[in-house]
Order: C-alpha cells, then sequence, then structure tokens
C-alpha cells in the first residue's frame, strides 16, 4: 500500500464515533486535569470542502474529492464537570511525499485556540499510522498527534509550546495532553 492509501485508510477508520479519556498537564501551573469526550467525525461534501478552502483564501483545487475532509464535533466534560462543545470542518491537503511520509496543509473552518480559520501543517508517516499536525496560534504552537493503533483505537498526545520567537526551537510547554481514544459506534 503506498503512502496515499494509507492516508486515505487511516481517514477511512476515522470517521464514526469515538469515546476519549484525556489527562491534561498544565505546566504553567502545575495543575492536572481529567476530561471525557465524545465526539464524531464525518465526511465532507465537495461543497463543504470548497467552502474550507475559500474560508483560509486558499488556491482552490480542480478536483475536491481525493482530499480528505471531515466535520468533527465533540463534547467535552472536565472531572470538575466544566462542558466544553465545538465543531469545525478541516481539510487535509497533501503537499508532497518525502521518504514515503506526507506533508501538507491542514485546514480548519474554525480552529480550537482562536475561534477562526486556520491554516496548520501536517505529517502522515504511514510505517507508524501517525498525523503528526502543528498549527502556530498568537501566542502557542500546537504539536498534536493522533496515532491509529488499529481501527478501534486511537492514541493522542497534544503538546502546547510557548511561542518562540521567530527562528528559535520549540522549547517551552504550557500544556502536555495524553489521551486514549476508542471507536464506540462505525460511521
Amino acid at each position: 500500500m503506498d503512502a496515499i492509501q494509507a492516508f486515505h485508510q487511516f481517514f477511512d477508520h476515522c470517521v464514526g464515533s469515538w469515546s476519549t479519556e484525556r489527562t491534561y498537564h498544565y505546566l504553567t501551573h502545575q495543575e492536572v486535569e481529567r476530561s471525557h469526550t465524545e465526539f464524531a467525525i464525518h465526511p465532507l461534501s465537495s461543497d463543504q470542502k470548497a467552502k474550507v478552502l475559500s474560508d483560509n483564501a486558499y488556491p482552490a483545487e480542480q478536483n475536491l474529492d481525493p482530499l480528505p475532509g471531515f466535520h468533527l464535533a465533540f463534547e467535552t466534560v472536565s472531572e470538575q464537570g466544566e462542558q466544553v462543545g465545538h465543531a469545525l470542518n478541516m481539510l487535509f491537503v497533501t503537499q508532497k511525499e518525502e521518504a514515503g511520509t506526507l506533508v501538507g496543509d491542514y485546514l480548519r473552518d474554525r480552529a480550537y485556540e482562536e475561534s477562526k480559520p486556520m491554516i496548520a501543517q501536517f505529517r502522515f508517516t504511514p510505517a507508524t499510522c501517525e498525523l503528526l499536525m502543528t498549527t502556530t496560534y498568537t501566542r502557542i504552537i500546537s504539536v498534536d498527534s493522533i496515532i491509529l493503533v488499529n481501527p478501534r483505537l486511537r492514541i493522542r498526545r497534544i503538546l502546547n509550546y510557548h511561542r518562540p520567537a521567530d527562528g528559535e526551537p520549540l522549547r517551552d510547554i504550557a500544556l502536555a495532553g495524553f489521551g486514549v481514544e476508542q471507536k464506540i459506534d462505525p460511521a
């Protein structure tokens, strides 16, 4: 199976309903929080994909069918009982393949940290079935990893770094999150 086929298979397995248990470590104030999230992922239509491109002022694609695009909606309840919900549309546009790894842009119509359209970068490694997404926000850089262990189990890692000065490496972590995501309902 080539890298593009593995990429599409990764997303085919991600479509459906999932249940997640996460732990967040806030390093800025030495707090640990646990949460439970229920979320659903559904494919986007070509019109919805075109809108995500347009919302991000991204060049229009001739054929949107091969681009993986999804609607994600979730509800999270923290151990303190706080509830947060979010919904967004996302699209993955592969730019190139480097040594069997796909690299490209990850577009959202509404980002997590800042509620506006956002273009981030992704890297997909078929050998480990890992999708790594890096988003540069105003104050942080979020590095989010999803490893598909099997079609019903994903491992999630979220590292939010304080945004360094231009040209400086990522060094100071503000938040580290870890999660186990189990599929509860296939699409």
